[in-house]
This record gives C-alpha cells, structure tokens and sequence, in this order.
C-alpha cells in the first residue's frame, strides 16, 4: 500500500469552515510526483479554497495534508521555496516593468531561475522594460507564470490559469503548460475549460458543494460514465434491410429517416465499431463516414450533479 510520503500531495478528510458554513466537506485525494492534476467545478465548489490550504495561504479547519513532505500549516517557509503559484488575479504596480518584477519576486527566494531564460520562454524578451499598465491580457497571464517559476518550483499551483483570456491566448498559455508538464513539474491546476482538462490533465477530480464526488483519468470518467458512446455510420445507399444485428455491447440502434445513417450507443465502442465494420463489408455496403463520440466531462458532470459546470 502507498505511504503519504510516496505522493507530491496527500489529503485526507480536508475541511474548511468559516462560522457554519463548511466550504470543504472531509476530502481525500493524492497527487502524485510529475503529475498533471486537474480541480473540476463550478464556482463555489471549494476548489479555490482547497488550493489555497495546500499553497499554506489559508489555514485548514481538519484533516491530514502532506504537499512534498511538508504540513502547509506548520511549514509554511520550507513549502515556499519548493512551489509556485498562478492565481486567479495576478496585479502588479502599474509602472513597474517586467524585468523589475522578477528580479524582486526573485528575491524573496533562495534560488532562483536565470531571468533571461524565463524572459525568452515565456516570450516576454520584447515586454522585458514595458511597464506592468501597458502588458496585454495574455502577457499579464505569461507575466505570472514567469513569477510562478522564478524560484525553479519542484511543482506548480495554478488557479484557473486561462479564464478571461481570449481564445488564441488560452492556446498559447496551454502550451506552456505542456511545456512544463514534460519537464516532469507536479501541477495541480483548477479549471472551468473541460477541454483544457481533457487535454492537459493526467487525471481530474470533479468537485462539488465543497465534496469531490469523482476522481479518476478523463478517460477512466468517461467508460464510467452512464452516458453511452456512440457510433455513427453513414452508408453510399440507403439501408434496405431492417433487421440490423445485435453488436456486441450496444445498447441502442437508430436509423435516420434516410437510413443511410446508423447511431449505435455502446457501453464499450471500440468492441462495437470493429463489429459494424465487419458487418459493412461482408454485406458489400459502400461507406462513406465514420464518427466515434464519447462522453466529455462535461457530460459526465451534468450527469452527477444534474447542473452545468459554469453554474
């Protein structure tokens, strides 16, 4: 059995109260080292707070937390110097340049990343003496993953890195964040962008009312997931016969009115799709499209909360 000193965090029953309101409801999670770890929900589920207890900005009302060894309560300066943190809002003096904000976030550690090196990754070389007032939206968010790794974190705390920012911007800071992600940095990372998740997230726990109420790879999630996968295939010419067979683990077949198109939904799609294709092509159908869709997360959230994820 693993040990919480095999894991980059270890939470058991977290709970944060204020007054008698409970915000994080007893937890359990474990991220392990090099991992992409993804917080799902909506606003008010108790992500942000949960981040905020394992960075050691706000202390924890019960349970067990453990972020690379270290108690976030009781060791505040040691987790420092091995973390960093993108929040939500980043905002900085408004005539300080780029370069100024680093060297003094640089001094508040002891190591820190050659400047120049950050600059060019992030592609702030060109923003290097621009004040802070005059950086775009996606520069500020480059800015503050600049800061975020400053000191060479071991991992990285990010707290909706992407929200607010317009598409190409979200694109480009997603990249980054696969960057980092194949230098082998732990990250956990809050999200409302379910295709961020599905792309960026070795596995996610979905968070709500202050309870994790699923936790698993994205595509762990989906095959558990009540809502079926489904097959689409389009025929040349009409289907003539009405009598389909029964595929393996299908659970349902519809022919369009035109019946040249046929949607299976599958507990196991892959199984399926093998099957149909058989069965095209000992019948000598002329196939003209193929469409494989699985549930997303935010299918399966819906399916567990009965909300939308941007409630």
């Amino acid at each position: 059995m693993a040990t919480n000193n095999e894991f980059a965090i270890y939470v058991r029953g977290l709970r944060k109260s204020y007054g008698n309101f409970e915000a994080v409801k007893g937890i359990d999670f474990e991220v392990r080292p090099g991992e992409v770890f993804g917080l799902l929900g909506p606003n008010g589920a108790g992500k942000t707070t949960t981040v905020e207890i394992l960075e050691g900005l706000r202390p924890r009302s019960a349970g067990e937390v453990k972020v690379l060894e270290f108690d976030p309560d009781r060791q505040k300066k040691q987790l420092k110097e091995r973390i960093g943190a993108c929040l939500q809002d980043t905002n900085l003096p408004d005539k300080i340049t780029v370069r100024e904000a680093l060297d003094f976030f640089g001094s508040l550690y002891s190591r820190k990343a050659d400047t120049n090196a950050l600059l060019k990754r992030l592609q702030l070389e060109e923003k290097k003496d621009a004040g802070y007032a005059t950086l775009s939206g996606g520069q500020k968010q480059r800015l503050a993953l600049a800061l975020a790794l400053i000191n060479d974190p071991q991992m990285l705390f990010l707290d909706e890195p992407t929200t607010g920012l317009d598409p190409q911007v979200r694109l480009e800071i997603r990249d980054l964040i696969q960057e980092l992600r194949a230098d082998k940095r732990t990250i956990l990372m809050t999200t409302h962008y379910i295709e961020e998740a599905e792309r960026l997230c070795d596995r996610v726990a979905i968070m709500d009312a202050g309870q994790i109420i699923a936790i698993g790879t994205p595509r762990d999630l989906q095959e558990r997931s009540a809502t079926q996968s489904s097959i689409e295939i389009k025929l040349g010419q009409p289907l003539k016969d009405a009598n389909l067979p029964e595929w393996t683990e299908s659970v349902r077949t519809i022919i369009s009115e035109d019946r040249r198109l046929i949607t299976v939904y599958s507990k196991h799609p892959a199984r399926t799709l093998v099957e149909m294709v058989k069965w095209i092509d000992t019948n000598g159908f002329e196939l003209d499209d193929v469409r494989l869709s699985r549930p997303t997360l935010e299918d399966i959230f819906i399916e567990l909360t009965g909300k939308k994820l941007r409630d």
